[in-house]
């Protein structure tokens, strides 16, 4: 007979794997293993991160930072 949905094609050397959904646990130790976990990745990485952030910080918030006196003719229009 004619091939049915699921057996359309042969695929030749694919292997897949499926576990039933009554089997599957979706968050399994998530709050005895997966928090801790995750404080301990933030700590850990917090002084690599930290310093080159906030020279970012600062010195963007330098560079933003508004002359007080004008080194051009004040009554031009800005551009």
């Amino acid at each position: 007979m004619g091939r049915h949905f699921g057996n359309l094609a042969k695929v030749r050397h694919i292997i897949t794997y499926s576990l039933s959904p009554f089997e599957q646990r979706a968050f399994p130790n998530y709050f005895s293993k997966g928090i801790p976990n995750v404080w301990r990745r933030v700590t850990s990485s917090f002084f690599k991160v930290a310093p080159p952030g906030a020279t970012a910080s600062i010195s963007r918030a330098r560079g933003r930072i508004q002359p007080t006196t004008r080194t051009i003719n004040e009554h031009a229009p800005p551009f």
